[in-house]
């Protein structure tokens, strides 16, 4: 793979799974919702059923930690044929509520690669989806809002929500580089858009990011994050 240090100007990273651990705290909070919810489905029955509430909840409620307390809520509801009791449904609200408060530690390399882009003069954005003010917390908690000079946090992304970005920080597409563990959420936007994209797939994946992975000449496969100062 070609060196593009020549090319971009700005690198843009996805937070959860790319900065910091989420996925498996929600696969937590969803297992022990499962356990909840024992007396009237099996594990797999209140997994899928979660999914297609989530799912059908997406358009309107979009992504995020308070988005996914709403459907684990009516999900319960709706599996236990409204038997559930009110002490169960403060349960599980108090559960989804931990996810709001994640240490967001970061992931390894995480600091050491920022600190190697900001010394080699990127300008580092923050380019994410979900619930505005959960993303802007965990951020801070991370501690690592100092190593960049722009956040984004959108409702999606689209390569159309790439190309206002770039407009915004008066680059062109092919001078990004976006760095993310979603090949459908990060990846393919960028690719789509013109620019370049590193993709690093994460230990756990949400079923709804799953989709056909390909090769492309702007993109960049990895194992881990610290392969990135190969190319930049």
């Amino acid at each position: 793979m070609e060196n593009i240090s020549g090319k971009i100007k700005v690198v843009a990273f996805d937070a959860d799974d790319t900065l910091w651990d989420c996925q498996s705290q929600f696969v937590k909070v969803e297992e022990e919702y499962a356990r909840l919810l024992s007396e009237y489905a099996s594990e797999k029955e209140i997994s899928d059923s979660l999914f297609s509430v989530e799912t059908a909840n997406m358009p309107l409620l979009g992504y995020g930690c308070k988005a996914f307390m709403i459907s684990l809520v009516e999900n319960a509801i709706q599996i236990s044929h409204g038997k559930v009791s009110a002490a169960t449904i403060e349960t599980i609200i108090n559960l989804g509520r931990t996810l709001l408060e994640l240490s967001s530690t970061p992931l390894p390399e995480v600091v050491e690669v920022l600190s190697y882009l900001k010394e080699k003069g990127y300008r580092l954005v923050v380019f994410t989806k979900g619930e505005l003010l959960d993303q802007e917390n965990k951020l801070r908690r991370s501690g690592l809002l100092p190593f960049f000079c722009h956040v984004e946090i959108v409702s999606d992304k689209t390569p159309q929500r790439v190309a206002e970005m770039c407009r915004d920080l008066q680059i062109s597409p092919d001078e990004l580089l976006m760095v993310g563990n979603s090949f459908k959420s990060d990846i393919i936007p960028a690719i789509e858009s013109g620019a370049y994209a590193a993709h690093i797939p994460y230990k756990v994946m949400w079923a709804h990011e799953l989709t056909r992975e390909f090769a492309h000449d702007r993109i960049f496969s990895l194992k881990h994050l610290g392969e990135l100062k190969q190319f930049v």
